[in-house]
This record gives structure tokens, sequence and C-alpha cells, in this order.
């Protein structure tokens, strides 16, 4: 793993990227990272690009804004124009396919983030969670163990079945497209199988 990384999660408001952001970021310190986290609001809060940024490093933090992206999630069509262009030539984009329909250049991952919560959780608010999944198994940053331990710290407790399920969908999606990448023969699963042992603790 690298020692510094820029992230921005964003998209409207209402996503639920400010928790998204604090799972991150719980990982992150959990991993032995040092982490700066900031979010807009403002008139982009509503349907517009607001954003949390994240910064992730094993030195001390010196500057507080991000850049130059190595992670860009874009849950609408709003910020994948506006922050697609700030992701380095080897950084990676996951987009919610479910509202954005113009794709930025780059190393882009599609996904119908929303659709998916909607169609196995009866809700849109389980998308940021899913996203969050898919790019723990996409970047391989920290262990399960990490997040599955940030996201007891930072999911309220009545949502925590919820969002561990959705977690555990969005990792088993992201390892999925590892595998194609990397050639090898995916393992089948189902969306619907019950949640691992290892994601059913403390609950």
């Amino acid at each position: 793993m690298k020692k510094y990384y820029e992230i921005r999660l964003s998209g409207a408001g209402g996503q639920g990227l400010g928790l998204a952001g604090r799972v991150f970021s719980e990982a992150a310190i959990d991993s032995g990272y040092n982490v700066c986290q900031t979010q807009s609001y403002g008139p982009e809060a509503r349907g517009g690009a607001s954003r949390t940024d994240i910064i992730i490093s094993k030195k001390e933090i010196l500057y507080p804004n991000c850049r130059n992206l190595d992670i860009l999630l874009a849950m609408n069509q709003e910020s994948a124009d506006k922050f697609g262009k700030s992701v380095k030539d080897e950084g990676i984009i996951l987009v919610d396919t479910t509202f954005v329909n113009q794709i930025p250049e780059g190393r882009v991952y599609e996904y119908s983030l929303t659709s998916i919560s909607i169609e196995e959780f009866k809700t849109p608010m389980a998308a940021n969670i899913i996203a969050v999944g898919m790019l723990a198994s996409l970047t391989r940053l920290f262990t399960l163990d990490a997040w599955i331990r940030a996201m007891k710290e930072r999911v309220p407790r009545r949502f925590i079945k919820m969002n561990l399920k959705a977690f555990e969908l969005g990792h088993k999606e992201g390892r999925e497209i590892l595998h194609v990448e990397e050639g090898r023969i995916p393992v089948a699963y189902d969306r619907k199988q019950p949640v691992p042992d290892c994601l059913k603790n403390g609950l």
C-alpha cells in the first residue's frame, strides 16, 4: 500500500457521504494512518455536487485539501462532471449509473449503486455503504476486519445490520470485478446468501 491517498466521495446532499467518509476515516485510523476529513455544504448540498474529502497519510498531513485524487466516488452527474478531471491517471473512479449517464474518462467502474440499494434493501440509503464496500475491495485498502470495526464504530446501531449487509454486497461486487480484470474465474455467489460470520459478530 502507498503511504498517502486523496479520496473524494461526492454526490448530492442526503446520499450519506458524511457517514461514508467517517467509515473511511475510521478504517484508516484503525490501520495506523493519519487522517484529515473535510465536507462541503452550502448551495451545492441539495442536488448539486457536494463532497466529503479524506486525506490519509503515514506522515503528518501538512495540507488539508485534495488536489490530485487517488479515488473518486461520483454518485450523481454533477459530481462526475465536476470532479472527474481531478483524478490522477492511475487513480480510480466509481460512478453510480443510476444517476450518471455521461461517464468520465479514466479507470472507471460503473455500478447502479442506488438501484441495487432499492432492490436489495427497499431504500436508497444503503447506496453509500455499498460504494464503500466496493472501494474497499477495488483498492485493497485496509483489512476486512478494519472496515468492519469502522462500520460498528461509526454506523448508528439501529442501522448496523443493514449497513453491514450493504458493505458485504459491495465488497463482493468489487472482488468479482477484480477477478475479471485479473483473468481469474470469479467465485459465484448469491446476493441473498447469509451474511458471513465475520460480519455477524457484534450485531
